[in-house]
């Protein structure tokens, strides 16, 4: 490991990177911020907001976050934790007493809003159901992602008819919890979901570009897919697109979703924003939560809890709405022991790397490259310089 790295060096890497995936049309456009101690040393936004109108990509562009949403929405569940409003260990049948998922022999565990957060209750999402589920196939479930027309109490009523994958707290299984997690805030305070965010989140941080619907809308970047063709430009992505994951599940997409008043309030996938918003966010956690958490519940947040249980990929953890480094060898990622982020399926990513005091988002229109493809690895890879770098010298 180097003693320490020059800035220019990561500039250099990924205006490379980031080059040969726009030159190369895998990404159309994208956003990307690296903050050292909260400054940040590299910005760029390059290709296209929307390639169709030759549209640039520009630094205040907004983004469908996608499941980056769930880190915000789980602060802010954590937040009225501090408040008393409700409790962790709470059942969910206290605030949404309709929402009673059974197990396969028929019956009704406890799901505590504490399973939810950590996606240990027991449900999935339609994207990462196995071919055999046949039940969970044909209920008609939402993502949250899609637009299907119904309203968020329909989407739960089909979610509790559907048997669990496994007994709550046995097991980490990426789902719709943060869905049912929004729902039931919303319960137990009266407010809409939205204003409970924004109160709780985005204008104690000045985040004026996050929220669940979209304040300016000829900034949205216009959505991309992957080419259906190996080897050519990203598509235009339509409002019944699909994209097949690495492991086979189907993702269902409407871009449109964003801008549609009418579809159902997604807790778990729902919110647009901006780099610099995200980046105010991830700051405000590293730095120990203020102004929306106290530093006991901020450690908690980003701290791994779920040690005995793989939390999807080996040598990762989970929290309260980030994935967490345990092992970088095992999960093989120059990122450090407790780093933590999570991404958004329509192409974006992020990570905090706290004992380098660093943060990095990568925001693209372009799934699944921008998020599970080479140029996610790519940036990584550029941050980095394919080993871990002793920032503890920059200045």
């Amino acid at each position: 490991m180097p003693e320490k790295e020059n800035p220019s060096k990561i500039t250099e890497r990924l205006n490379a990177a980031i080059d040969a995936a726009v030159n190369e049309e895998r990404i159309v456009g994208v956003v990307v911020l690296v903050a050292l101690d909260g400054n940040v040393i590299y910005e760029s936004a390059a290709g296209w907001e929307n390639r169709e109108s030759l549209q640039p990509m520009q630094a205040n562009t907004i983004f469908r976050l996608a499941s980056m949403s769930k880190p915000i929405v789980s602060a802010a569940t954590l937040a009225l934790c501090e408040q008393g409003k409700i409790h962790l260990d709470d059942p969910i049948t206290k605030y949404l007493p309709e929402f009673r998922p059974r197990m396969t022999n028929g019956r009704v565990p406890e799901i505590r809003l504490w399973h939810l957060l950590t996606h240990t209750a027991g449900l999935g999402y339609g994207f990462d159901i196995p071919p055999d589920n046949e039940p969970y196939a044909s209920a008609g479930i939402s993502d949250g992602i899609d637009n299907t027309g119904i309203s968020l109490e329909e989407n739960l009523r089909r979610l509790a008819s559907v048997p669990l994958f496994h007994v709550p707290g046995s097991e980490w299984r990426y789902s719709l919890a943060i869905d049912v997690l929004g729902a039931a805030i919303e319960r137990a305070t009266g407010s809409a979901l939205p204003e409970i965010v924004r109160s709780l989140v985005t204008v104690p941080l000045g985040m004026a570009d996050t929220d669940f619907s979209v304040n300016a809308p000829s900034r949205l970047a216009t959505a991309y897919a992957d080419s259906l063709v190996h080897g050519e430009p990203a598509r235009l992505m339509t409002d019944a697109d699909t994209l097949r994951k690495e492991l086979g599940g189907i993702v269902h997409y409407a871009p449109g979703r964003a801008l549609d008043a009418t579809a159902f309030l997604s807790a778990g996938s729902g919110m647009v924003g901006t780099a610099h918003d995200y980046l105010c966010f991830l700051e405000a956690l590293r730095q120990g939560g203020a102004p929306i958490l106290q530093a006991e519940t901020t450690h908690r947040m980003v701290e791994d809890q779920v040690p005995l249980l793989t939390a999807g990929d080996p040598g990762i953890g989970f929290g309260f709405g980030f994935g967490t480094v345990r092992d970088p060898v095992v999960a093989k990622t120059p990122k450090g022991v407790g780093s933590w982020g999570w991404a958004g399926i329509y192409g974006t990513t992020f990570w905090v790397d706290p004992a380098v005091r660093l943060s990095v988002i990568a925001l693209t229109n372009t799934a699944l490259e921008g998020v599970t493809g080479s140029f996610a690895a790519d940036v990584v890879d550029a941050v980095y310089g394919n080993e871990r770098m002793a920032y503890q010298d920059f200045s």
